[in-house]
């Protein structure tokens, strides 16, 4: 396979990167949306905000702004492609790195090409405050590794019994499996706050019943608003395109709530460490 040339190391940050996968135990519960508007509500906080699709073989974020890419991480894993030449600057202030839709390769990348993505994805880093991480449904490898080198972890569930079940599986293999203990969780299509408390209860009594030093953090929640699906038709964001509907009140508000997070990274392992280190190759996943 041909290697793209690596960008020469630039000098450490100034801030660390807070990077955050937003992850769910299953599909359909508006995650890629999610990340998108939180994405563009931490840019009307004047935070730069890039998102990494890294459902690497189902593409949706560009689908959601409705925008067609050049090129896409598939080009970057090919070697004809860096990081930087795929990263695309979209309305609203922030930018995203592509996947790609349709390519089974992309379903479960080698450890070769995840410590190749660990140490390329540093030269996106400019003055960035976070980037996030659409990471794909389920516990799958990619998803897992995704959430490993990510420095916070989001879990986006809606009042549904599977949703709250694979939301639990899903906690509990990145927390007995990989000693992750730290989740945000993020109900999403409720009817008010109150559900919203109800569904992180039920996730939250049986993560405490059956897992050891796992906690969870209610970061907020998002209603079920006509202004979602409309805008998702309208293959524009919602926070975009309706500023004023309570989706993007909650969602601005999730973004504060976020913002106002003291988070120590120096402990955490992962791409914010990376991106604190000068030398290639400081961290390697097998």
């Amino acid at each position: 396979m041909k290697k793209t040339p690596s960008a020469t190391a630039p000098a450490a940050p100034s801030k660390p990167v807070r990077v955050i996968a937003v992850s769910s135990g299953k599909g359909g519960v508006g995650k890629s949306n999610l990340t998108l508007n939180l994405a563009l509500a931490l840019a009307s906080l004047k935070k730069k905000t890039l998102i990494l699709d890294a459902d690497l073989g189902l593409a949706n974020t560009d689908v959601l702004l409705g925008i067609r890419t050049k090129y896409t991480i598939h080009d970057w894993l090919k070697g004809e492609k860096t990081l930087s030449e795929i990263v695309v600057q979209v309305p609203g202030g922030i930018s995203v790195l592509p996947a790609a839709s349709g390519i089974l390769e992309l379903s479960d990348i080698g450890a070769e090409e995840k410590n190749r993505l660990i140490t390329d994805f540093e030269s996106l880093q400019g003055d960035l405050d976070y980037a996030l991480i659409d990471a794909a449904a389920g516990i799958g490898p990619n998803v897992v590794f995704f959430n490993l080198v990510s420095t916070e972890r989001i879990v986006v569930v809606t009042n549904e019994p599977t949703s709250i079940t694979d939301a639990y599986a899903f906690i509990k293999a990145l927390s007995t499996k990989h000693h992750k203990r730290d989740f945000y969780v993020l109900p999403n299509m409720t009817r008010d706050y109150a559900e919203a408390k109800e569904v992180f209860k039920l996730l939250s009594d049986v993560a405490g019943h059956y897992l050891t030093g796992v906690s969870l953090d209610l970061l907020g929640y998002v209603p079920r608003d006509d202004a979602v699906p409309d805008a998702v038709r309208r293959q524009t964001p919602f926070f975009s395109l309706y500023p004023a509907s309570e989706a993007s009140r909650r969602i601005l508000e999730v973004a504060r709530t976020l913002n106002s997070k003291e988070v120590s990274l120096s402990g955490e392992g992962g791409l914010a460490l990376f991106f604190n280190r000068l030398g290639a190759g400081a961290m390697r996943v097998n």
